[in-house]
């Protein structure tokens, strides 16, 4: 079961009116993802693939990215 830590986290970034809207579609999946009844290693590794390509958009502030940082490790918490 994935902790609801990381959605309430993931939600929160979502509202966050500093983050770009394409990072903030992207954690929309991601909640979704992690919310649906697949398999929690699927998901955690579908998640994992998208935050890694959050983390490298040239368009983030250091301080979100270190907040999706904190939400990768979580993730790998999960594993």
């Amino acid at each position: 079961m994935i902790n609801d830590q990381l959605i309430e986290s993931l939600e929160m970034l979502k509202e966050d009116h500093g983050i770009p809207r394409n990072i903030k579609t992207k954690i929309g999946e991601i909640s979704q993802i992690l919310k649906s009844n697949e398999d929690n290693n699927l998901k955690i590794n579908k998640a994992l693939n998208i935050l890694d390509e959050i983390s490298n958009d040239d368009n983030l502030q250091s301080f979100t990215r270190t907040q999706i940082w904190n939400l990768v490790s979580m993730l790998e918490a999960e594993e």
